[in-house]
């Protein structure tokens, strides 16, 4: 179904830009809400989320190597209840994958393209997803290792030309109210910490794969500290406002002013919006397209990426009416939606494929 390889090396660059690309505009406002000046704490903390999901999924992935999980909950929990759980997991990216489209669409709308109407604003930018998926698993790497260092530059400029404004004196007190605000943060951004989970539809197509777990694991590390990054920068420059904004990093882009000359910068955050959202909606639709082949035992995953495509923007148009819905989801369904199908349920396939396979050696054992 799938020939191409990547290395354990453009599988980060894929999974990196897939949780931070939405995690950096919304975030720091969500967090903000609870956490306080104590913000920056709640990605260390909702980190640990996607430090476990990784370690579930290459433990699932030793046990049944060149499978998805897809195709091994037929052999963990039989045939019949392994093909409900994969279309449960289907109908939990296929949806996700569409309101990605229309989170992508809406800030575009918001905020630069305000007449253009917005179903041509996804549809193009599906479209480009859907070539890129066709071309299979190492196009898909290769474009995602040449536009991670167009996505990470202009957050290593924007700290820069930031600098004169930072108010550091922000972060006090730290932990004031206790542990509990940083924790009641972190619940939210764990949802996208379990995104992590990705990594399932990846590591058997690694051709390191021995490096799967380390770099992983690194991943984890650079989107937590990538994120605490962000929510500084966020908190030197907005304090206690950080929670009235929509986007608080674009509003902090508006603070640079260098000679009254070299202001104006919205479109380098435009810029890593755009090309984190391309890397992220192509590789959900990647896991959306191979997943359904393989639920549907096809030969091919690329027969359905068409028609996977439309149903996608349909997902992105039918679920959320407006703006408000789809930043409603994100902040009170998702973290729980996403933990659910990502982190819990990977856990439960994990303990009973455990149990199942030390069942096996003891009946070995007993018969030799």
């Amino acid at each position: 179904m799938e020939k191409g390889r990547i290395s354990a090396l453009q599988m980060t660059f894929m999974i990196y830009p897939t949780i931070v690309a939405t995690a950096i505009l919304g975030v720091p406002s969500i967090t903000a809400k609870y956490a306080k000046t104590d913000l920056w704490l709640s990605p260390i903390l909702a980190s640990l989320i996607g430090y476990a999901t990784v370690y579930i999924a290459y433990k699932l992935h030793k046990l049944y190597p060149k499978q998805t999980v897809i195709q091994f909950s037929e052999q963990i929990i039989g045939r019949i209840p392994g093909k409900i759980l994969g279309f449960l997991f289907l109908f939990f990216y296929i949806p996700i994958t569409g309101q990605i489209l229309r989170s992508y669409g809406e800030f575009i709308v918001d905020s630069f393209l305000v007449k253009t109407p917005i179903s041509v604003i996804m549809a193009s930018m599906l479209l480009l997803c859907a070539f890129i998926v066709r071309g299979g698993i190492e196009v898909l790497g290769r474009a995602a290792q040449l536009f991670v260092p167009v996505f990470i530059l202009p957050i290593l400029l924007l700290i820069i030309l930031l600098g004169p404004d930072f108010e550091f004196k922000n972060i006090f007190p730290i932990l004031g109210n206790g542990i509990m605000p940083p924790i009641k943060g972190s619940i939210i951004p764990g949802g996208w910490f379990s995104e992590f989970f990705l990594i399932i539809f990846l590591l058997p197509f690694l051709s390191d794969v021995k490096k799967g777990m380390k770099y992983g694991m690194m991943t984890v590390f650079a989107v937590m500290m990538t994120l605490v990054v962000v929510n500084l920068i966020v908190l030197f420059v907005l304090e206690s406002t950080t929670s009235t904004k929509n986007y608080p990093l674009m509003n902090v882009t508006r603070y640079i002013s260098l000679a009254n000359f070299f202001e104006h910068l919205e479109s380098a955050i435009m810029a890593v919006w755009i090309v984190g959202a391309f890397v992220k909606i192509s590789v959900f639709y990647y896991a959306a397209a191979l997943g359904t082949a393989q639920w549907l035992n096809l030969s091919d995953y690329r027969s359905v990426v068409w028609p996977m495509g439309i149903l996608i923007v349909e997902f992105g148009f039918w679920s959320y009416p407006s703006s408000m819905d789809v930043s409603r989801y994100d902040i009170v369904a998702f973290p729980f939606h996403g933990l659910l199908m990502q982190t819990i349920i990977p856990l439960l396939l994990l303990g009973i494929a455990m149990v199942r396979k030390r069942n096996r050696q003891r009946k070995g054992s007993k018969s030799s």
